[in-house]
């Protein structure tokens, strides 16, 4: 693996709160791809559909 594979940048995603390199911002927040996918995924009535309401609910507008 080459030497700029490792220094990618990456970003703390809002609902993880793990450094991801790939997803997209939301105001002034970053969501990462794996998060994203897995919200649209999940139904209300799922126990994690709370979590992702309160992760996101950090969220501000700009």
């Amino acid at each position: 693996m080459s030497s700029l594979a490792h220094s990618h940048y990456q970003e703390t995603c809002v609902i993880c709160e793990n450094p991801k390199p790939k997803g997209i911002h939301l105001y002034t927040s970053f969501i990462c791809t794996d998060c994203e996918e897995d919200l649209i995924k999940t139904e209300t009535h799922d126990p994690k559909y709370k979590y992702y309401l309160k992760q996101l609910k950090k969220i501000t507008t700009s």
